[in-house]
Order: C-alpha cells, then structure tokens, then sequence
C-alpha cells in the first residue's frame, strides 16, 4: 500500500545503496525486492545458527521511527538486545499466556511492535512469580518457556467500537498511548460500558484526570503506567498507580 509513496524516490535510494523490499503482488521496478515470491519459496526448515544467530547482541536488529523526543522525527536504532528485552514487557507489567491483549498501535512505532507483538510472544506460562514478583524477575530462580498470548490486531483505534471488540475478543488486557484512554472518556455514555473483561491497561502518557475519569466511568481496571524512548536506555514503570 505504501509503495506508491517510495517509487518516485527509487532513483536517490539506489544512488545511496539502500535497498527496498515490499511485501505485496507485484510487479515491482528492477532493483526492488519482492518479499512474497521469496516467502513463497523458502524452506520451513531454520537454517543453522551461525547462519541467523546475531555475532554481537548490540549490532544493529532493525531501525524504528520515532516521532523525536530528542530532536526532529527519525529512524532510531534498535539493537538485538533491546528487541530481545522487549520479550518481557508483558510479564513486567503482570500479565500471562492466558490474556488476550488489545493493540491498535502503529507497528512502525517500538510501542506498537516491538512491547505489542514481540512483548506477546514473549509472554511465559505463569506471568507474575509469587508475592506478585514479575516474571522475568522470578525465572533468574525457576526458568518458565514462553507460550505466548493472543493479540486482537486492530488497523485503527476505534472508541466508539472498542468496548464491543472488547466484549466480542475476550480481551483482558489494552495498551494505549494516553490520548486513546481520553477518546475512550469523552465518548458519549452507554449502557453496558462496565461489563467486559478488560482487567489491565498498560502504556505512556495517561494524564491523572483522565486516568481517574477512566477507572470512575469503566470500573477497576488495573492501570501500569510506563514512560521509555526509542532512542533511550532507561524505562521507567509506576507499578504502584
């Protein structure tokens, strides 16, 4: 869908040996790589270690864009470790193999894909230890494999919608950019807004009003708070609300 943006700069990119991939019917211009027919003939069959394993785990895994927190909008560099870490975001914030999470995030974003997707499939059997210790904490002592959770993949956030798909998926657990939670308030009110199953709300930049307005209106869902960059080394998480 978005090849049509990109073709017009072919020409630059291959001056500056950047390659393009697409994923999607063709045909496509020479010098562009079409991933499906590459798909389409792969092997199922994992190629040896050496050949897929990362020499360094800080050399680079892919590049993310990020809106500029410090500085203009650009591709920020994310590392094998980082994407890695991004497995336990979801025990980090209590939530397990048997949740169904909710994520409308755009997957161009590290919160999107990287804590949404990855941090689903990185999701152990048990979540939280006991005494509420999170996951990834408690495995140090008794190593869990990971099962993964079931993520609803919505195209776009929908407030006026969300509450039905919560209903319709089973979903337990959302995560939000915070202007998704004030969306979600400033919808006109309608029966049934507190029955459903959402138990955990987890994402950045909830305001106190709003967050105070969505647990009066919606009922006691459990709020994690979580603040990090793209382009950063430090994560902070108010597990305390």
């Amino acid at each position: 869908d978005l090849f049509g943006s990109v073709e017009p700069l072919l020409p630059s990119l291959r001056e500056d040996g950047v390659a393009v991939w697409v994923l999607g019917a063709g045909p496509y211009p020479p010098g562009v790589v079409a991933l499906q027919e590459l798909l389409d003939a792969a092997s199922e069959e994992l190629e040896p270690e050496d050949v897929w394993e990362p020499e360094d785990m800080n050399d680079t895994c892919l590049y993310i864009f990020t809106s500029g927190t410090t500085g203009l909008p650009k591709a920020a560099r994310v590392s094998h470790l980082k994407s890695v870490m991004c497995l336990s975001f979801y025990e980090l914030v209590g939530a397990s193999s048997r949740d169904v999470v909710y994520l409308a995030l755009p997957l161009y974003h590290m919160a999107g894909s990287l804590l949404g997707i990855v941090g689903c499939l990185g999701i152990g059997e048990r979540g939280r230890g006991p005494g509420g210790v999170p996951g990834i904490f408690w495995r140090l002592i008794l190593p869990s494999h990971p099962a993964g959770a079931t993520c609803v993949l919505k195209e776009k956030f929908s407030a006026s919608q969300f509450w039905d798909d919560c209903r319709a998926e089973g979903v337990t657990v959302f995560q939000y950019i915070g202007e998704l939670c004030r969306y979600l308030v400033n919808q006109p009110q309608r029966p049934g807004e507190r029955q459903h199953g959402l138990r955990l709300a987890v994402g950045s930049g909830l305001r106190p009003d709003v967050w105070r307005s969505f647990q009066q209106r919606f009922g006691p869902v459990r709020i994690v708070e979580t603040y990090g960059m793209s382009e950063g080394n430090v994560t902070l998480f108010n597990y305390t609300g």
